[in-house]
This record gives C-alpha cells, structure tokens and sequence, in this order.
C-alpha cells in the first residue's frame, strides 16, 4: 500500500439563508500524508496541533477505525504527517474536513477503491448533512442536496475578485449546542423569505454579483436564534453592504462570522470597519483568507 496525499480546504457553510444546503470552500487547508506503518502515530503542526497530533479521541483516527470496521476491514495503522490551518470549533468546517480524510484514508487501506462521489457520500452520511463535506470535496459555492442514499452536489466557482474575512472568538462553540436552539417548526414567511434569499445567494455566485450579497446573505431561519450564542453576529451584520463589505452571515453554526468583501483592495477599509464595530467587546481574531475553487485533492503514490 502506497503513501496517501490529502489535501482539503476550510468551508463556511449556509452562507446566510442556505441552512444545510450551500457552503464556499476557503483557501485554508488540512494536509496530510499517510503511510502504512507498525503503529498508528500523528506528527502534527500549525493550528491546534496538540489536539489535531493527539490519539486518543481523535476524530480522524476513531472515524477511520469505524468505517473500516463496519466495512470489515482489519484497522491497517498509519503513520501521519499533518499540517492544519482550519480553525476548529469555529464554524469553518473543520469535522467535514476530517471525516473526508478519514474516509479517503480507510478506503485507500481498507483496499475498497471507492471513488469520489463514494468518498463524499460516505463523509457526509457521517456527517449528518452534505454541505460542508461537498464544498470541501469540490470546492467553490457548493450546493448539495441528499436524495435517499445519494448526494448530489454542484459546485459554481466564485469571483477571483472576492475575498473572504473569518472573525472569530476566542472560545469555540459545540455544532450540537449551536443546533440545539433551532425550533423545530417555521412559519410559512420565513420559509418563503429564506428560499428567495437563497435563490440570489445562488445567482450572485453565478454571476459573480457582489452587490446582490448584501439582501442575498440575510437570513430567518438560524441566525435569529443562534445570535445568543453568537454575539459578534450582531455587531457585524449591519456592515453589510458597507465599505466594500458586500455581505455578513454566520459560518456554519457558528461561533465566527463570515465577511465576503468584493475585492482585495477594499480589505483594508472592511477590517478597520469590523474594529469600530467591535470596539468594547471581547478581543476576536480577524482571518483573511480567499475562496477556493477547486476543492479537495486525493492524490497517491
């Protein structure tokens, strides 16, 4: 068994109005090479990498354990070398990230061969829904819907012009705690209003309509309730169509918010915006990062 390359950017998923359907892939990555060895060991670095090097509840190890045994196939170890940007617990991404790893893994060492819609049906079973896992896989404005067993996903490459700016707490927040505060019923209004918004957010991708974003990023149906756990949502949000800010939306579930700004030249001006917005609060990181076309690369040797 030959050594595994992966390569699978940061996503930001919902973007507004898109709960559990649309998410952007992000220039931020999770790489790693894999290799058979005696013993599984993980040499990790760059962000969180204690957590990230540790084995012992280790999301990528325990999922690629699991799919091997449910798939009976004997736990091949693996030696790992890893380096890893996305910010985790943030919203950004991070699990879809790992269980495609820990997929794309178990099914080079399982000796399964599956391809890579398989890959990214199988993550996003794990999962729990496909928006993330998809844009990862696929990159660019990714939407994805689940259709029995099948996922399907089209991805819509966003405008070179448009950059993304991530703020972010200090303090990750649970995607089941984030989940937790969502009803369980809409009104018809606000179903209506999110399905328009979403249908811009997905023509302002296409045709890379950054003054669209603004309305087309707004949101009714988990923004509203998630906003308690979420306090710089508030702050920033009425930036939106501001200073080069084109639109503001939680990512993912949350804790950090997403800032689409409509070009690398209005960056500047959008993060001293996002400092007097912010002014008085607790301290929060601003990450810079563009948006990702091409997705996730699965390479061996």
């Amino acid at each position: 068994m030959t050594c595994v390359h992966l390569r699978l950017p940061a996503t930001s998923a919902n973007v507004g109005p898109g709960f559990d359907a649309v998410a952007v892939a992000l220039k931020l990555y999770l790489r790693l090479d894999a290799w058979p060895a005696a013993h599984t060991t993980i040499a990790a670095t760059g962000r969180n990498a204690e957590i990230c090097g540790a084995i012992e509840k280790n999301l990528l190890i325990d999922t690629y354990r699991s799919i091997l045994n449910t798939h009976h196939r004997p736990f091949i170890p693996v030696k790992i070398e890893m380096h890893n940007e996305i910010p985790l617990g943030m919203g950004c991404g991070s699990s879809a990230a790992v269980r495609l790893a820990a997929t794309a893994l178990a099914s080079h060492f399982g000796g399964m061969a599956w391809d890579r819609q398989r890959i990214l049906e199988e993550a996003s079973r794990l999962e729990g829904h496909p928006d993330n896992a998809a844009a990862c896989w696929i990159g660019g404005f990714a939407a994805s819907a689940t259709e029995g067993n099948r996922i399907q996903a089209v991805s819509i490459a966003p405008s070179r012009d448009w950059t993304a700016l991530l703020v972010m707490p200090d303090d990750p927040l649970p995607t089941a705690t984030s989940r937790a505060v969502l009803p369980a019923a809409y009104s018809r209004d606000d179903v209506v209003a999110n399905l328009q918004r979403v249908a811009i957010l997905t023509a302002a991708f296409a045709t890379g309509r950054a003054d669209l974003l603004s309305t087309a990023m707004s949101d009714h149906l988990h923004q509203p309730f998630r906003g308690e756990f979420c306090p710089l949502l508030k702050r920033l949000l009425p930036l939106a169509g501001k200073g080069g800010i084109a639109g503001v939306a939680l990512s993912g579930a949350g804790p950090a918010v997403l800032l689409l700004v409509d070009s690398v030249e209005a960056v500047a001006v959008a993060e001293y915006r996002i400092a007097e917005a912010l002014d008085g609060m607790p301290p929060a990181s601003v990450l810079c990062c563009g948006l990702e076309e091409h997705g996730a690369t699965f390479e061996y040797e």
